[in-house]
């Protein structure tokens, strides 16, 4: 199979552009009327406004209002702090390779097709099928978030029930038009961005003693348990909730496809990644390490009422009225990641069946982008494996999920990096001229090698988790059933890797001399070259506003 297979090059509607300017060897005036993404039936309906916000709200939603609990708990404030940290540091690295390429090559499963084109078939094809099983999990597991943050109010609802109820509403979400799922969306995120300013100041306040039931508390937390609750190992079992928390962060990738102008859009959700980085994950989870006990009961996987550790503080503090409205933005959060989930998963078969690693059925989509054949089964699945909640707890469900996921995020970010690498080695064997890109990060290459090194490096600690867990058992039963629950992702992704290779065979490289540069490729016209990006600031006030 070449590189070309499936990926013509996506240009502009009715653009005239002077296609040799911007790398194109064939002609010097190119018009098109191509109005699909990347030659599938998706429609490029998503505006600036619409990119911008899903990249900041979509990944902010169970892992960090809740999965925070399970952290704080295991691993003890200083563990927590430093392990969103480090995985910030490892999206953001990822984010820039990603923006790079989503820009060029703003195709419907992203990086999927990145990593056919500049790495190998059979990598691609391990990705794309592990991130559509990641991408259902996180439905399940949203799912059954949403039954947690609903028991902070009442117990009376059955289990089940609770999750047929929200399952149809991310469903509704889903099947409505792309462009009514980006505003859902964009509501969402703005609810989650504007209450973080809410939940810095409060917290500040009730660390120095200005709330009504609690004195001054500084780092009492700290100082009492030195930082570290369970050692170095109680560190590293932080890293897999760290990340989880993070996953969906490169869903920008997969929307680029349906934006009307990526050149400009994917750059401003790019530079946006900071604020998330720094208000939600940074700051918002020194916040809870200064205000919430890491041996308090009621943490997300302790024995009390599992409760996320931001609505405990302000409970404990005696702020009833704001321990309501947070577990409501939690609600919509758990939600909207959920939804987000479903899109993403549906995208990234519409890619893989592009490339001709899926039934071709599911490029089909109706006369507004929705792509019916990839959005059911990835809708139903996801939804149906939420009822793995019924008959266990809600922090046993979110910790193997939670692995699951964070093992194929791990993998999925990897392959991003290394598509970048790749791409930008390919482009310097061809002779190509690094100005001909539409839009350059900056962080390259130190960025790219910085986000695949952490990969690498975490898949091996997670592999020493599942071998020798933080709760070590001598029985072999438990042990074994530790390590699949741990570790399934990665055999999964070894097996799919495998298949791929009987399929595919050949070298394990791509060659980089041989890579079609412009197959998939987005053309831009000289205007939409000049049109730059805003600043981030200025850019989130204006999506904010409008």
């Amino acid at each position: 199979m070449s590189d070309s297979d499936g990926e013509k090059p996506a240009q502009l509607v009715g653009e005239t552009f002077n296609s040799k300017a911007y790398g194109h060897p064939e002609a010097d005036e190119v018009v098109v009327d191509v109005d699909h993404g990347a030659d599938s039936e998706l429609q490029r309906l998503l505006s600036t406004r619409h990119i911008t916000m899903i990249a900041l709200g979509s990944s902010i939603g169970m892992g960090l209002w809740l999965g925070s609990g399970t952290s704080l708990a295991s691993g003890g404030p200083a563990a927590i702090f430093i392990g969103y940290l480090l995985s910030g540091s490892m999206i953001w690295a990822v984010a820039h390779s990603l923006g790079e390429m989503a820009v060029m090559y703003p195709l419907p499963s992203a990086f999927v097709q990145w990593t056919r084109k500049f790495v190998d078939p059979a990598a691609a094809l391990a990705l794309g099928w592990a991130y559509w099983f990641s991408y259902w999990i996180t439905i399940a597991n949203e799912l059954q978030g949403v039954v947690t943050v609903l028991s902070f109010w009442t117990d009376e609802v059955p289990t089940a029930a609770w999750i047929s109820i929200f399952w149809i509403v991310i469903i509704l979400v889903n099947v409505w038009a792309v462009t009514v799922f980006a505003e859902v969306e964009v509501v969402c995120s703005t609810i989650k961005f504007c209450w973080i300013f809410v939940v810095i100041i409060s917290f500040i306040v009730i660390s120095a003693g200005g709330a009504p039931a609690e004195g001054p508390i500084g780092f009492r937390y700290w100082n009492q348990t030195g930082g570290f609750t369970n050692g170095f190992k109680g560190f590293l079992s932080v890293l897999p909730t760290c990340i989880f928390a993070m996953s969906g962060s490169e869903n920008a990738g997969l929307v680029a496809c349906e934006t009307k102008n990526p050149r400009k859009s994917v750059p401003k959700a790019v530079g946006s990644m900071w604020i998330r980085l720094a208000l939600f994950y940074v700051i918002g989870s020194l916040m809870v390490t200064i205000c919430v006990d890491p041996n308090n009961p009621n943490l997300f996987g302790g024995s009390g009422t599992n409760a996320s550790p931001f609505v405990i503080a302000y409970r404990e503090s005696g702020l009833g009225p704001l321990a309501h409205i947070m577990n409501a933005v939690i609600f919509v959060s758990v939600l909207s990641t959920g939804s987000i989930s479903g899109y993403a998963g549906s995208r990234t078969l519409v890619g893989l069946a592009q490339i001709g690693m899926a039934p071709k059925v599911l490029m089909r989509a109706d006369k507004v982008g929705r792509p019916w054949f990839a959005l059911v089964p990835t809708l139903l699945i996801g939804g149906g494996l939420a009822y793995l909640n019924v008959n266990n707890s809600g922090a046993e469900v979110f910790s193997w999920f939670s692995n699951l996921t964070s093992l194929f995020t791990l993998f999925g970010w990897g392959m991003i990096c290394l598509s970048h690498i790749r791409m930008r080695h390919a482009w310097k064997v061809q002779g190509r001229d690094i100005n001909d890109l539409p839009w350059k990060s900056w962080t390259f290459p130190y960025g790219a090698y910085w986000g695949l090194f952490w990969c690498i490096l975490l898949i091996i600690v997670e592999f020493y988790l599942a071998v020798w867990p933080q709760n070590y058992s001598h029985d072999p039963t438990t042990r074994a059933t530790s390590f699949f629950s741990t570790y399934v992702s990665v055999i999964a992704i070894v097996v799919v890797y495998i298949v791929g290779r009987i399929l595919y065979r050949g070298p394990w490289w791509v060659s980089a001399s041989k890579i079609d540069l412009d197959a998939g490729r987005r053309f831009y016209s000289e205007e939409q070259m000049m049109d730059e990006p805003n600043g981030t600031l200025k850019s989130m006030m204006q999506t904010l506003v409008h």
